[in-house]
C-alpha cells in the first residue's frame, strides 16, 4: 500500500480527498510469472487500510460489506490477467482479442476551484476533452461550467459529473442550465440506487445523455441499466467490481445495445493501466468510446500510467509491451513519494 500527500485536495459534492492512497496487488505463479493488479481505495483514504487488510485474510462475507470485497477480488482478477498476458508475451489489450492499440482519453476531476489552471496545462499536454465535477450549488455550478467551455471552445468534448448529489426536481432544473454548453454526458445526477423509473423520467425529459456505471456492483445492475433505455454512457469501474472477468461481458453488452462504453477511472497508475487495456480491447465504441485520466495531481498515477498522461490530439497509443506494459517498483515509488514530503 502507498499513499501519496498532495497539495490541493481534490473536491466532490461528497467529501473532500486529501492523499492519493493506492493498493498494488503482485501475484506470482509457482512458475515464476507475475502480474499486477490495483484495489479500488480512492476515497475515503483510509478504506485502502481496510482493503489491504482482506487481501492478506479470509475473503468471507460475514459483516455486510461486500463492495470492500468486491474491490479485493477486482484487484486479484486484474492481476491474474496481467499476469497471463506477461506469460503469453503479449500486451494484454491483444490478449483480449482487440485489433489496435489506440483509444481516446479525457481529463477529469476538475475541481469546483482552481479548474481553468487544471484545464489550460492539460489541453497543453494534448488533451481534448474534459469532465468538470458539479453538485456545489446552482450559480457555482453554471458560473464553472461557464469558464470551463470559454476555455475549450465550442468544438472540444465537455462532460459533467454530478457525483450523485441531486433528486430528480434538482436534476431536471439543473439541466436547463446544463443544456446551453452542450456536455456529452451527465454523469451520475441521482443517487445509484434510486429506482430506474427516475432515470427514465429524466433522460425523457432532457436532452443530455445520461452516463452511470461506476457504483453498479453486479451483473444485474448493469442489465437493467443497460436495457433501461435511460442511459447512453456505461461507465463500469474494474478496480472498484469485477476486473477483466467482470467487465469483459459487460463491455460486450454495451456495445451490443449501441450504446457507449467509457471505462470509469479515478485511481492510481496500474489500475488506469488494466482499464486503458480493456477500452482498447473492446474497440474503442467506434472511436466513440473514451478513458478518464484524473487530471488531479498524484504521483501513483502519473509516474505508473505510462503514455497515458501525454495524449495526441486526445489519442494515446499502448503499444505491444507485455500486460499492462509497465512493471511497479513499489519499493522506488515509495522512497520517491518520502522524498518529496
Amino acid at each position: 500500500m502507498c499513499c501519496a500527500a498532495i497539495a490541493t485536495p481534490v473536491q466532490t459534492s461528497f467529501g473532500i480527498v486529501h492523499d492519493r492512497p493506492a493498493l498494488f496487488i503482485e501475484v506470482i505463479a509457482q512458475d515464476g510469472a507475475s502480474g499486477w493488479g490495483e484495489v479500488r481505495c480512492n476515497f475515503p483514504a483510509c478504506g485502502a487500510e481496510h482493503r489491504a487488510a482482506l487481501v492478506q485474510t479470509v475473503l468471507a462475507l460475514q459483516s455486510g460489506e461486500p463492495g470492500p470485497i468486491a474491490q479485493v477480488i477486482a484487484g486479484i482478477d486484474l492481476a491474474l490477467w496481467d499476469l497471463q498476458a506477461r506469460r503469453a508475451g503479449l500486451a494484454l489489450w491483444r490478449l483480449l482479442g482487440g485489433k489496435s492499440d489506440e483509444i481516446g482519453v479525457y481529463a477529469s476531476g476538475l475541481n469546483p476551484t482552481g479548474a481553468e489552471l487544471i484545464v489550460a496545462e492539460h489541453l497543453a499536454c494534448g488533451f481534448d476533452a474534459f469532465k468538470l465535477k458539479l453538485g456545489f450549488g446552482r450559480e457555482r455550478d453554471a458560473a464553472n461550467l461557464k469558464r470551463v467551455r470559454e476555455i475549450i471552445g465550442p468544438e472540444r468534448r465537455l462532460m459533467v459529473d454530478a457525483n450523485q448529489a441531486w433528486d430528480l426536481d434538482t436534476a431536471l432544473s439543473m439541466a436547463e442550465v446544463l443544456d446551453e454548453h452542450r456536455p456529452l454526458w451527465l454523469e451520475e445526477p441521482l443517487r445509484c440506487d434510486r429506482p430506474i423509473m427516475e432515470w427514465q423520467m429524466l433522460s425523457a425529459r432532457t436532452a443530455i445523455p445520461l452516463a452511470a456505471g461506476e457504483n453498479f456492483a453486479n451483473h444485474a445492475a448493469f442489465k437493467e441499466g443497460i436495457a433501461s433505455g435511460a442511459l447512453s454512457v456505461i461507465q463500469p469501474d474494474a478496480a472498484k467490481w469485477g476486473g477483466i472477468s467482470g467487465n469483459w461481458p459487460v463491455t460486450q453488452a454495451v456495445q451490443a445495445a449501441g450504446l457507449m462504453y467509457c471505462p470509469h477511472y479515478l485511481g492510481a497508475g496500474v489500475g488506469l493501466l488494466a482499464s486503458a487495456h480493456l477500452l482498447a480491447a473492446a474497440g474503442d465504441s467506434g472511436g466513440r468510446g473514451l478513458l478518464e485520466v484524473d487530471a488531479n495531481p498524484n504521483p501513483l498515477r502519473s509516474r505508473l500510467s505510462g503514455p497515458i498522461e501525454t495524449p495526441a490530439g486526445g489519442r494515446v497509443r499502448l503499444g505491444e509491451a507485455p500486460g499492462i506494459g509497465i512493471t511497479p517498483d513499489i519499493a522506488s515509488l515509495r522512497r520517491e513519494i518520502a522524498a518529496a514530503g
